[in-house]
Formats: C-alpha cells, sequence, structure tokens
C-alpha cells in the first residue's frame, strides 16, 4: 500500500511541477486552512516547489484552533507560509451591502476574499493557485464558486475523501488533523457532513461503487445535477 501511495506522491508532484511549468510560471500559492486536504496539498506543494511555493493563513472570525494546526502544518514541513487576517475587510465589505439573514451568503464572502488574496500573491510571485478541493466535494458542489473553488489547479480533485486520508497518513500529516471533523470553516460549529446532510464514508462509496442507500444516492445524484454549474466555465449561446 505504501509503494502504491509514494507512486500516487510522486505522480502529483510530477504533474504540479508539468502544469506550472507549461503555464510559463515559477511556483504555487495555496491556503492553509488548518484541514487535512490544505495540509497535503502543502505538503504536495513543497515537495513540488521547495521555496518557490506560499501557503496563506486567511482567518477571517476563523476558529483560533485551525489557525494553529494551520502553522503547525507548516512549521513541521518547512512551508514558507504568511498570515493575512480578513476580518476588517470582510466587516467593511458587509457594511455596504443590503442586511440578510441568510448566513451561508454571507460566509461565503469568506472563502472569495481569500480567493482574491491567494490571486494577489499568485501574480505577485508568477506562481499558480493550487486550490485545495477533492472528488467527493467536487461531486456535489460543495464549495463556494469563486471562492475555494477557484484555483488553476486541483491535485486532489480525483481522489475521494478516504484516498486524502490514505495520503495524508504517508505524508505524515499530523494524525489529530487527519481526524479531525471536516469543516469550511464558515461559521462555528458548522462541519462539511452536517451542512451536506451524508457522510463522507457514504458519499465516497458512491462515488467509487455506485452503491448507497435509495435515498441517499437521490440525494446524490440531486446535488450533483444542481451543482453542474460550479464545474464548468460560464456558458456561451450556441450562436
Amino acid at each position: 500500500m505504501d509503494v502504491e501511495r509514494q507512486e500516487l506522491c510522486n505522480a502529483l508532484v510530477d504533474w504540479l511541477r508539468e502544469k506550472v511549468r507549461e503555464a510559463g510560471a515559477k511556483g504555487a500559492v495555496f491556503g492553509l486552512s488548518g484541514g487535512i486536504d490544505s495540509a497535503v496539498v502543502g505538503v504536495l506543494c513543497k515537495k513540488a516547489f521547495e521555496e518557490d511555493c506560499l501557503g496563506l493563513i486567511m482567518p477571517c472570525y476563523s476558529d483560533p484552533k485551525d489557525e494553529e494546526d494551520a502553522v503547525r502544518v507548516a512549521e513541521k514541513f518547512e512551508i514558507p507560509y504568511k498570515k493575512i487576517v480578513l476580518n476588517s475587510i470582510f466587516d467593511n465589505f458587509i457594511s455596504i451591502l443590503d442586511k440578510t439573514d441568510n448566513k451561508t451568503v454571507v460566509a461565503n464572502i469568506k472563502p472569495r476574499l481569500r480567493m482574491i488574496t491567494l490571486y494577489y500573491y499568485a501574480a505577485l510571485n508568477n506562481f499558480l493557485v493550487v486550490g485545495t478541493g477533492n472528488k467527493s466535494e467536487l461531486t456535489v458542489g460543495y464549495f463556494t464558486k469563486y471562492g475555494d473553488g477557484g484555483a488553476d489547479l486541483l491535485p486532489l480533485g480525483n481522489l475521494v475523501k478516504r484516498q486524502v486520508r490514505e495520503l495524508a497518513r504517508y505524508l505524515e500529516i499530523p494524525q489529530d488533523i487527519i481526524e479531525k471533523p471536516p469543516t469550511a470553516g464558515l461559521w462555528k460549529g458548522q462541519t462539511d457532513e452536517n451542512e451536506m446532510g451524508i457522510t463522507y464514508e457514504q458519499l465516497d462509496e458512491y462515488i467509487l461503487t455506485g452503491k448507497a442507500p435509495q435515498e441517499i444516492a437521490e440525494k446524490i445524484r440531486r446535488m450533483n445535477s444542481r451543482s453542474e454549474h460550479k464545474r464548468r466555465l460560464p456558458l456561451k449561446p450556441p450562436f
């Protein structure tokens, strides 16, 4: 199994180098959120580009523990990183918008501010933005359009969550980060599985084998269909 994981790791590192070279860029910038996906992406980018990589820790009224975990990963793997607090920008921005009680609409501003920040540093350093989305999230549209979905490369895009966990163990990501409940960090207590209404285990099993209880399978197909617009470029008229 470790041989397979090593081969996968090497293939992803080679792929990152190839795509960055094809773009005439020299490295990668990525968000470090304190979660498993960003940790794996950070280590892959460090292996691919050594010092020509940058992890951005971008708290926006975030859980301090997530920031601590992000720093811990960066320091363990000697990943160059920078912390940029987005609280005041977020406050100023929502202060000029129409008020709403829809917390999801408001919370989605956070990943979009992070996307802007990532592309600023990408342009500054001639880097590409490497996203952290995995196949499980992409399949059901569990990401913010032009937020965490705004990236140039998605090295985990063909790996379901359980495969990301396997790769994380091979890379020696801290065990508590591997096991912590996945969250987009949009509001206090928010978790991926509670918001999706299905578990990653159910989602991964359906993606890999097509097997799931009828109710779960129908929900996944419905989420996939409704989020199709998030996985494609804007449509143009056929004339």
